[in-house]
């Protein structure tokens, strides 16, 4: 928990914390994971993305290797658990080997993600989808808000992006991947249990929306006249909402807008907006797209608005390695913790991960199954039953089943 406490202070001024991908806050960040992967017994390198890779000896000398780990980056004023938990622990539990005298009985690597949340740059799971080999090498030239690339923003990191092609990994020297992560729901508190083992991970789309209208004289313009982008996207929003709220085993959110030319006395001539839609059944989500879409099409037409939109991300649901499932249900029996399966509501690294190899999930309580905010929280007895079924894996795993 101190840990975890320590990472925090790594933010942006303001509530919470707010960590970017490639930002000097990730910069800052790297020695303190350096040192924790070294108390482990890894050796740490920064690749070509900006992941920080802790390695064995075993896993050094080209033994196929467990790989465990999360992301650093968070969203803005977020919580100091998600993402840093799946790092953390699993360097604590190795470290807690090693004080014990004791070894994994695999070779074994832990990822510290460099982006998975996707708010700086108009893409997510760049550290994943790179080991996985899926990674389109143009998102290097993608730009965030200010104009800055990808390529620009990791090489101030201190990330050499010309050797991009040495990430990927060979899919034979990889046992799997386990991630632990904070369950971001309230099924585990409501079911008093500290842990869950994770069945499949959802999928998800992001789509953006442009309503384009007219701008005019905010005072002279009658009513009746107006071609007002803003009217019209407000309709949008709320249109989208009562559908997700109706169509079923389907959630989303709109979760940006911004608005040109954003003058107090100006008719808003171009509204811009997010949306996000996400449905473990991938044919439920895209009914619901097509559902929606076409709603939001049609509120364009009787308003005299022009529309378009775009799909700028898209990753299926993936479903965990049942051999991996069942190894983290036996460690926590061993640790004496009861624990469900349960279904994950929100992407995570190994949705790219999944193109490499079998993945595996575990989840821990998080108090009113709050996420992706400053109040986020855990306790330090759930941390350490997590910490302990990591040790307990990581004693049982002698290869691939």
């Amino acid at each position: 928990m101190e840990r975890l406490d320590e990472a925090a202070a790594y933010s942006l001024p303001g509530p919470g914390v707010t960590r970017l991908y490639a930002s000097e806050e990730h910069r800052r960040l790297l020695p303190l994971l350096s040192s924790w992967m070294r108390c482990a017994g890894l050796e740490p390198e920064l690749d070509a993305v900006g992941n920080l890779v802790g390695r064995c000896p075993r896993a050094l000398a080209g033994e196929p290797a467990l790989i465990l780990g999360s992301h650093q980056d968070s969203v803005i004023e977020g919580g100091k658990y998600d993402g840093m938990l799946g790092v953390a622990m699993p360097l604590l539990a190795l470290e807690a080997l090693r004080e014990e005298g004791r070894e994994p009985n695999c070779a074994v690597e832990v990822v510290a993600f460099g982006d998975e949340e996707g708010v700086r740059f108009p893409f997510t799971l760049v550290g994943s989808r790179a080991l996985a080999g899926t990674l389109d090498p143009k998102v290097l030239g993608g730009e965030d808000e200010e104009g800055v690339t990808l390529r620009e923003a990791l090489a101030r990191l201190g990330a050499d992006t010309s050797r991009l092609a040495e990430v990927t990994r060979d899919p034979e020297r990889v046992l799997g991947y386990v991630e632990v992560h904070i369950e971001q729901g309230p099924v585990l508190e409501n079911e008093g249990l500290a842990l869950g083992v994770v069945t499949a991970l959802t999928g998800i789309e992001r789509h953006r929306v442009r309503v384009s209208g007219k701008a005019d004289h905010a005072g002279t313009t009658p009513m009746e006249d107006r071609r007002d982008a803003l009217v019209g996207a407000s309709a949008m929003v709320l249109e989208a909402d009562s559908l997700l709220r109706r169509l079923g085993s389907l959630v989303g959110v709109i979760g940006q807008l911004s608005v040109r030319p954003g003058a107090v006395n100006v008719i808003p001539s171009e509204v811009e907006f997010t949306l996000e839609l996400r449905s473990p059944e991938p044919e439920k989500r895209l009914a619901g797209r097509r559902e929606i879409l076409a709603a939001l099409a049609d509120i364009a037409k009787e308003r005299g608005l022009e529309m378009t939109t775009g799909l700028n991300y898209e990753a299926e649901g993936v479903a965990c390695a049942e051999w991996l499932i069942q190894a983290l249900e036996q460690a926590c029996r061993q640790e004496g913790q009861p624990t469900r399966r349960l279904f994950s509501g929100a992407g995570h690294d190994g949705l790219a991960m999944h193109d490499l190899t079998d993945i595996g999930m575990l989840f821990l309580r998080c108090r009113d199954g709050l996420s992706h905010h400053p109040d986020e929280a855990i306790t330090a007895d759930d941390a350490e039953a997590g910490t302990r079924v990591i040790m307990r894996l990581l004693d049982n795993m002698a290869g691939t089943p």
